[in-house]
């Protein structure tokens, strides 16, 4: 198991020039040419008076992204685009059911009192139950989308039930003859009960993960249970990913699963996906994409994970310039690993920003050579690695609204090993980012000194960009478990996903000091390294604490994977000094003296979580999260908070998603639209009258 979904909250960056170095070369011998581009501005086909910034509410940020490029592509391509955008949001229901069995009965509930209530909506317990039907969508139910923390709404009780009474009653999800103060009460415990359901993923250590996490991967079975009934399934070689797309329950004493496919659960939705799915197939840019997308649909008919696999390895072999991502696939919702949430990213090749990525995946070979990792640790033969930019047309279920940067699949470690994979960086949404982070403040007041600072402001995007490409590109595809050894949810269980996110970030950390990116062409000189290196530490010892509250510990896997990485090194390079917390004016610093030494801690530390992966070596692993990657210092977490405050930002992000409109002639589509909605909560009801396929039991 791999999981590749880099969501790298480093400190915000200006959005200033970079320079991208173009190069043919070989290992030994590298011609460069110097081309000077704005990898964030993009006069050319990004249009610049485009307002990136929509509403803000709560701890959130919504954005918007463009979708440069489209209007030139042919109408296949645009009908195929069309087709994948329908079929990723008809899945859209799913995730809110895998985070809470109560999740679309929730959503339905107040989308009925958003839409109806005709009372007063300026008044200020108003804004509050609005508030709370932001957060709802914004994490695809009613636990934080990053923190998997309950969250309530802020009005109290029983004006949220005066608003419910007030709404077209029957358009709420009440059973068969419910009265409306029944369903109340039945709802109450869902809504403002912070005991019952308090976090979707718990994964402290020494108690029953499953039972203490409400996700609805599971029902009334414990954490030894469910062990035991994946223990007799083989895991060794090339087995499929068991479990990954089914539920987990007893029925009659027994422990059963229920597949998530055509005719099972999810099985409306799905159907509806199927459809999609088909109408793509019949526009397939080539025969190979076509071969890709028709076993998608008997994955999705079946259920079975051998054919899942098949459609993965199909996959990554095609080269269309759409794309997309369909499927049950990452687990960070389940707190052992085995469960995989519904999301979609359909896309568009993004041609110029490929050349960086391409560039660094055509040397896979050689940085897996000289990855300081053990020589048992390390594959012969790195085969496979498409590397590329992608520009997001549309993003559903779990990559929405809260969305990744880069993107490697598939995480079937064997198909990475003998049939490649795709690495993604998504360009236009990291554009975005970019142009909301120029305004932020954040560099101005946590940069130790003025050369850090304007080192940053240069370099910090392609720094940035860069170790994100590296760790997507080699690092989640480098290093191989030992034979004979399970895969990593059996063997590191419920910190496999923050140590696969660890090793993943160190591999980019301990290859962006390397003169080799220069003499690729990716990096004009090392200063962006050690922008690099700045920003990592900065975030990891302490900027990414404005994501947490006060008495909060680390319990999202990024976080945990960046605080173990820099805490780590930190520890290690005490004696020689080589990072630093110094104090300015009664405010906190983290300062890296030492850049060559702190590379070789970073290349110490990779070493260790590769093996700890290649030998299923629980202990060591839960040794170096617990201790590393969890505890929050109070005093610091308080001066933290306090200065972020000031800067009047939000510690989250998410997007608005592009719409696309069918041009029709008769039935024929003669064209296809993007249009760039503004109103997130517009979105978000026109997401559930449209794509509301299942029932609030499933």
């Amino acid at each position: 198991m791999s999981n590749n979904f880099n969501i790298k909250w480093a400190i915000p960056v200006m959005a200033l020039s970079t320079q991208l170095f173009n190069s043919s070369c070989n290992s030994t011998t590298t011609t460069t040419t110097t081309t000077t581009t704005d990898s964030t501005v993009k006069t050319d086909y990004y249009d610049s008076t485009f307002k990136v910034e929509a509403q803000s509410f709560a701890d959130l940020q919504l954005l918007r992204y463009q979708v440069p490029g489209f209007n030139g592509l042919s109408l296949q391509q645009k009908k195929l685009s069309y087709y994948l955008y329908e079929a990723a949001l008809c899945g859209r229901d799913i995730i809110y059911d895998q985070k809470s069995k109560h999740g679309i009965l929730l959503r339905k509930t107040i989308e009925a009192m958003y839409g109806t209530y005709k009372g007063d909506k300026n008044a200020d317990d108003w804004k509050k139950f609005e508030v709370y039907c932001g957060r709802f969508w914004f994490s695809n139910g009613n636990h934080h989308h990053y923190s998997n923390v309950k969250f309530i709404p802020e009005c109290a009780y029983e004006y949220f039930a005066g608003v419910l009474k007030s709404s077209d009653t029957a358009a709420l999800p009440k059973d068969n003859g419910e009265s409306t103060d029944a369903f109340l009460t039945r709802i109450k415990p869902m809504v403002y009960d912070m005991n019952y359901e308090p976090k979707v993923v718990d994964q402290r250590p020494n108690i029953d993960n499953v039972v203490n996490s409400s996700n609805n991967f599971y029902e009334g079975v414990t954490q030894k249970e469910v062990e035991a009934f994946y223990a007799k399934f083989d895991t060794k070689g090339n087995a499929p990913s068991w479990g990954l797309n089914s539920k987990l329950m007893k029925e009659n004493g027994q422990v059963v699963e229920k597949v998530w496919k055509s005719g099972g659960m999810y099985g409306l939705a799905i159907d509806h996906i199927i459809y999609w799915l088909q109408k793509a197939s019949s526009v397939a840019e080539d025969s190979v994409q076509k071969t890709s997308l028709d076993l998608l649909v008997q994955y999705y008919k079946t259920g079975d994970l051998k054919i899942w696999d098949d459609y993965n390895i199909a996959w990554v072999h095609a080269a269309s310039r759409i794309d997309a991502v369909n499927g049950f696939i990452e687990v960070y919702l389940d707190a052992i690993g085995k469960k995989g949430s519904y999301e979609s990213t359909v896309s568009l090749k993004d041609l110029e920003e490929t050349k960086r990525i391409e560039a660094i995946a055509n040397q896979a070979q050689w940085f897996e050579d000289n990855s300081p990792i053990m020589p048992e640790h390390k594959k012969k033969t790195v085969k496979g690695i498409t590397g590329k930019a992608i520009t997001v047309i549309v993003e559903s279920g779990d990559a929405a609204p809260s969305t990744p940067i880069g993107i490697n699949l598939p995480n079937a470690e064997w198909i990475r090993k003998e049939h490649g994979s795709k690495s993604v960086s998504l360009s236009n949404i990291i554009h975005s980012y970019n142009i909301s982070s120029a305004k932020s403040g954040m560099l101005d007041e946590f940069a130790v000194n003025d050369t850090v600072l304007q080192r940053l402001k240069k370099y910090g995007p392609l720094a940035s960009d860069l170790h994100t490409d590296m760790h997507e590109c080699i690092g989640h595809a480098s290093g191989q478990i030992n034979p004979g050894v399970e895969t990593t949810d059996k063997t590191l269980k419920n910190y496999a996903s923050c140590l696969e996110e660890a090793r993943a970030d160190l591999v980019g950390l301990y290859f962006i000091m390397d003169k080799k990116l220069v003499d690729i062409g990716v990096m004009p000189d090392m200063d962006v390294a050690k922008a690099e290196y700045d920003s990592y530490m900065m975030n990891g010892l302490m900027t990414q604490l404005t994501r947490l509250k006060p008495g909060e510990q680390l319990e999202e896997a990024h976080m945990r994977n960046r605080a173990l990485n820099a805490h780590w090194v930190y520890e290690h390079g005490k004696k020689d000094n080589v990072v630093v917390f110094v104090k300015k004016n009664n405010k906190t610093y983290v300062q890296v003296n030492d850049y060559n030494k702190l590379r070789e801690l970073f290349g110490q530390l990779l070493k260790e979580i590769q093996r700890i992966k290649s030998e299923g070596d629980y202990k060591a692993g839960k040794d170096l999260v617990e201790n590393y990657g969890v505890k929050v210092d109070a005093t610091l977490h308080k001066e933290i908070l306090e200065r972020f405050a000031i800067l009047n930002i939000k510690p989250y992000r998410g997007f608005i998603q592009p719409k696309l409109i069918p041009v029709m002639t008769g039935n024929d589509i003669t064209d296809v639209k993007v249009e760039y909605p503004d109103n997130f909560y517009l979105q978000m009801m026109e997401y559930g009258k449209n794509y509301g396929y299942l029932p609030v039991n499933n």
